[in-house]
């Protein structure tokens, strides 16, 4: 994502020629006003500029049939051949008067489709199987066609129950019967389909119209732009604690760590809520209801109570019940907030590389104006500051899974690295080029750098990488490209955009609309859409899979190029003066015989011919043989690097922005094999009861990624203080 706060004032003002106007304002949100903004939106402010018109409403209907029903299980061609009779070349009509009958009308169908399959697919669970048959099952069918017919429809359910009842049947992990698990699966997903109301299903709606135009443009709810600026700013109100729906109850998944939640002490992982009560009120049940709703009664004011009556994980009764009263308050998202490492690497030879590692989630930022300031650029800012106190001599910024974010921190956190100019172009509608630039001369790190990536490495990620890249200030090191996003968005206030005297509204409960506005480009001209950043080093990964990026996503925006913002001459390549070539020769000689790189390309192997084959088989016995050398592998990995030992030689210490900011001296010293972002695992943690997993320590997998990355910034070190002096390991004395 990538999100320009100064184009709102333009686009409402651009607006203002084409909203209808109205005599009067009404007291309720009328939500067929709210597609008519949407779609004028879209129209006059997208990128594309395209007119919503017959070609545009086949568009529509096949994206929001496809968002009902993606693996295209329960429409039938029937169906789809119906809906395309009525409504393909006629949706912009029903929008443009404010109708959405359609949405509406599909919406129902789809709701019959899931009522009726869902109890026949109950009776299938129940029914003996003995697993004999070398059927094989279709695993993904979105690239399919839609059953003919209900009889078609049928015969894929009836493969598809059958091989749910094997997977369950063959899992080590049961906490109760296939049968059960498959049914109650089914269960929910039909309440799912029955607690959507008219707002959900024009949210829906939206949403398809929305990603018609490109893959990035979305329809937020009022609740969903709420969880938006919420990853944006790493903070909200409230009381600390991940949910999940789960047999129509809300479930305690995580307590976060420092949250009112985890003070309080007395919520655990694993309690079931019954009941949400406001301060004093009296207590309104929760059970079945939708959990955005649940999280929307959690939620509050600062300093407020709630009281939550729950189901204790640990109750040997069920019908034993708790009340726990906790006082809402801001809880921090630290997990996604830039985070650093200091490593001491010894290399075979004995020498010492003291390298920085900053692992960046996101490009976030405070975005709403409200609330504690938030910044990536600050927070990284100050992980530098320590690091170099440190005296680290190389630096690694991994960026691996960082989706991208604010568009301005990616330009100020690029000026973090190289003096002033241009970081990113951007392009609008009518062609106007924007060059965005760092105008801060200073810089805080000057030293050997490298970017980690891969394929989940999108948008502001791509930005920072790139201009670096283009700078010649950084190698990039990763999969063969990152994701390809190379477009801006910007966030419509459709409350505010609908306060105006051309719509009958007064209620602000119409949401917002991310609204793809400019492409960027490389200050070399070249654009990051589709293509994204190539890596100057590739190293094997499991994520570097071109079923990952924006190529595979439905209707994304072409590739071009633009005109230089910064000419380099062709004797002053970026890549000469970073020892590439030479780097890159070390890198592959080791890669060829590191053995988890080895085992890394016989996954992608596997995993592509998984993918090519996309089947299942329903026969037990070649189901357990797959299995049996699926576990047979894991184990004579686990041996394997149990015997060898870790792949590199360092001492870690961790540092986190607390440190910083308290000014610590003593640093945490970490394993440098260990797991990281941990999520918790309540089926393997809470309900195993099986004692060989509770007594067993996880051993970390290796990060075969991290190990070539911390050699690489070794080896540019090294080549680029030819003459510094060898150190020992007993030379790092500067932390305690």
């Amino acid at each position: 994502m990538n999100f320009s706060k100064h184009a709102i004032a333009a686009l409402l003002a651009a607006m203002v020629s084409i909203l209808p106007a109205h005599a009067e304002k009404s007291n309720t949100l009328d939500q067929g006003q709210v597609a008519l903004a949407v779609s004028n939106w879209l129209q006059q402010a997208h990128y594309s500029r395209k007119e919503m018109d017959a070609e545009m409403s086949a568009k529509l209907l096949t994206t929001y049939l496809e968002l009902l029903d993606y693996n295209k299980l329960y429409f039938t061609q029937q169906d789809i051949e119906e809906f395309t009779l009525k409504y393909s070349e006629s949706l912009h009509k029903f929008i443009r008067s404010g109708d959405l009958s359609p949405a509406t009308d599909i919406f129902e169908r789809f709701k019959e489709r899931v009522e009726s399959r869902v109890a026949d697919n109950k009776k299938l669970a129940t029914k003996k199987y003995d697993f004999q048959d070398k059927r094989e099952v279709e695993l993904n069918r979105q690239k399919s066609p839609w059953p003919k017919n209900l009889a078609e429809a049928d015969k894929i359910w009836s493969d598809r129950v059958e091989a749910e009842i094997l997977q369950e049947h063959l899992s080590e992990l049961k906490l109760r019967s296939p049968e059960e698990t498959v049914t109650r699966r089914y269960d929910q997903a039909l309440r799912n389909v029955r607690e959507m109301d008219a707002d959900d299903v024009t949210s829906t709606f939206l949403k398809a119209l929305a990603q018609s135009y490109d893959p990035h443009s979305e329809y937020m709810s009022p609740s969903e732009m709420e969880n938006f600026q919420i990853s944006m700013k790493l903070s909200l109100v409230g009381i600390g604690a991940v949910l999940r729906s789960e047999d129509g109850y809300t479930k305690i998944m995580e307590i976060v760590p420092g949250g009112p939640a985890d003070r309080d002490g007395r919520l655990k992982v694993g309690d079931r809520i019954l009941a949400v009560g406001q301060g004093d009120k009296e207590f309104e049940d929760v059970v079945d209801m939708k959990l955005d709703k649940v999280v929307e009664k959690i939620r509050g004011k600062k300093e407020t109570n709630v009281r939550l009556q729950v189901i204790p994980n640990d109750a040997d009764d069920p019908s034993k019940r708790s009340i726990i009263e906790i006082t809402r308050d801001e809880v921090k998202l630290k997990d996604q907030e830039a985070k650093a490492e200091l490593l001491d690497v010894t290399n075979a030879e004995g020498k010492v590389s003291r390298i920085g590692w900053i692992t960046l989630p996101s490009f976030y930022a405070n975005m709403s104006g409200d609330g504690e300031p938030k910044s990536t650029t600050a927070d990284v800012d100050a992980l530098l500051a320590r690091l170099k106190k440190e005296n680290i001599e190389g630096l690694v910024i991994d960026l691996r899974r960082d989706g991208g974010g604010s568009l301005e921190e990616a330009i100020n956190l690029t000026g973090l690295f190289i003096p002033q100019g241009p970081v990113v172009q951007a392009k609008d509608p009518s062609g106007k080029i924007t060059i965005n630039s760092d105008k801060n001369p200073d810089v805080s790190y000057s030293g050997p750098l490298i970017v980690v990536m891969n394929r989940l490495s999108a948008s502001a990620s791509e930005i920072f990488a790139a201009a670096l890249q283009d700078y010649g200030r950084a190698l990039v090191v990763g999969d063969e490209r990152s994701f390809g996003k190379g477009t801006v968005q910007t966030i419509v206030d459709l409350d505010k955009s609908m306060s105006l005297p051309f719509f009958n509204v007064k209620k602000p409960e119409a949401g917002a609309l991310k609204l793809t506005i400019q492409k960027f480009y490389r200050i070399r001209g070249g654009s990051t859409q589709i293509k994204g950043v190539e890596s100057d080093i590739i190293l094997p990964s499991r994520t570097d899979n071109a079923e990952i990026g924006e190529a595979s996503l439905k209707n994304p925006l072409d590739y071009d190029e633009v005109a230089p913002a910064i000419l380099l001459a062709k004797d002053k390549s970026p890549t000469k003066r970073l020892f590439l070539e030479e780097l890159r020769a070390r890198s592959q000689k080791r890669i060829q015989g590191d053995p988890e790189f080895i085992y890394v390309n016989e996954d992608m192997q596997r995993l592509r011919e998984r993918i090519a084959k996309n089947s299942i088989s329903t026969n037990e016995d070649l189901r357990r043989k797959e299995l049996a050398d699926d576990k047979q592998r894991r184990e004579e990995r686990k041996e394997e690097r149990q015997a060898r030992g870790p792949l590199v030689n360092a001492k870690v210490w961790q540092v986190t922005l607390d440190d910083v900011k308290n000014n610590r001296e003593d640093l945490e010293v970490v394993a440098y094999e260990r797991e990281r972002d941990k999520k918790y695992d309540i089926e393997e943690e809470v309900e195993d009861s099986s004692k060989e997993k509770k007594d067993s320590k996880k051993t970390p997998e290796p990060d075969p990624i991290r190990n070539e990355a911390v050699r690489i910034i070794s080896d540019l070190i090294e080549l680029s203080n030819p003459a510094k002096t060898a150190k020992t390991s007993g030379a790092q004395a500067s932390i305690k």
